[in-house]
């Protein structure tokens, strides 16, 4: 690592991380399965974004339901789903909604990727394991594979027991810190026929103005 007895410095770092990120594959393997066995999925949580440097320290929450690639997602007073061809955006503040085609950007981050995205693009090492609240969390290090990603790093907090998502925290190139911490997680709810579908008539009758891109 560091001038330090080299060969064998180099060959034990070597050895170790090859172990941390076999072992950090499976783990993520295993979140990946747990996730894609479910028929739905509702997770509700905390959203922070800091960054000492522009003084900029923000929290909110939202929750946001999965079912396949179909999602709803209410966050900051505003609400987007997708229906499996289209994305709605609607904003009551503004009375607006906007109707896009689906993203073809593979490195687009949606909310029906929030807990899957890890799979590809990525390189995996184990992180802490930390006692929270009663829970081992593992901690998973990513590294984007893409030098000329904006991401630094990101954190992946995985319950030990379940399996699932805890925390999520991503580390900017720029300094900015994004954490999202899971408050619930639901699985397998009844869900209405119509959760994911678009109403145009109704929003229409209320005065909103329908864009479409």
């Amino acid at each position: 690592m560091k001038k330090l007895i080299v060969l064998l410095t180099l060959f034990t770092v070597s050895a170790s991380f090859g172990q941390s990120s076999t072992k950090a594959k499976a783990l993520l393997d295993q979140v990946y399965n747990k996730v894609k066995s479910y028929d739905n999925i509702y997770v509700d949580f905390k959203y922070a974004l800091n960054n000492k440097e522009a003084n900029i320290n923000q929290e909110t929450r939202g929750d946001v339901t999965m079912q396949g690639d179909k999602y709803l997602f209410n966050y900051l007073g505003s609400q987007q789903f997708f229906d499996g061809s289209k994305v709605y955006t609607i904003v009551p503040e503004n009375e607006e909604v906007t109707i896009e085609e689906k993203s073809t950007e593979e490195n687009t981050i949606t909310p029906s990727k929030m807990l899957t995205f890890y799979k590809k693009g990525h390189n995996y090492e184990m992180d802490i394991m930390q006692n929270i609240q009663g829970r081992k969390i593992q901690f998973v290090k990513l590294t984007p594979m893409d030098t000329n990603s904006e991401i630094k790093t990101i954190l992946l907090g995985i319950d030990a027991e379940t399996k699932h998502i805890y925390k999520l925290i991503e580390t900017g190139k720029n300094g900015t810190k994004t954490t999202i911490t899971v408050n619930s997680f639901k699985t397998n709810q009844p869900l209405s026929k119509s959760l994911f579908t678009f109403n145009e008539s109704k929003y229409k009758n209320e005065g909103y103005y329908i864009i479409r891109n």
